[in-house]
């Protein structure tokens, strides 16, 4: 598993120089998408359910990406688009494809599996998103006279 984790560091940083991520933020993004797959991997051990996994590393990826944007005065974007590159159902949208192109009985299976993992994925980025706005304090722009 530490190898598995370690490994979701490397392709996060990887991914963070294939998009030309400014450096100073590489390692944030990605302890953040490393500890986003330790908590999938855990959660799936735990739950046994893919999409209650990829839910909770969401919920714990966005809200690290909130605060470490916050903390380093840097786009949320950042942060959060690497950091869920681990848990993107990418394996799932694969054999999708490939059962449709085979005539597969599986296609809706892996359909609806990859369909949820977005949908957790989604969920919580936007729950988490919607909790910072409501506890920021709003900006008020300057009287003009």
């Amino acid at each position: 598993m530490l190898f598995k984790i370690i490994g979701a560091f490397i392709a996060v940083v990887a991914f963070c120089i294939m998009i030309e991520l400014p450096k100073k933020y590489m390692v944030q993004a990605g302890l953040t998408g490393m500890v986003g797959w330790a908590v999938y991997l855990v959660m799936d051990m735990v739950a046994n359910r893919v999409e209650i996994a990829a839910l909770v590393s969401a919920l714990c990826i966005a809200t690290m990406s909130h605060i470490l944007a916050r903390v380093l005065k840097a786009p949320v974007s950042n942060f959060l688009i690497p950091g869920i590159l681990p848990i993107v159902p990418g394996g799932s949208i694969y054999r999708c494809a490939y059962a449709f192109i085979r005539e597969s009985s599986n296609l809706s299976f892996y359909m609806n599996e990859a369909l949820k993992i977005a949908g957790s994925i989604a969920l919580a980025i936007f729950f988490v998103d919607s909790v910072f706005k409501l506890h920021l304090p709003k900006k008020t722009s300057p009287k003009i006279k």
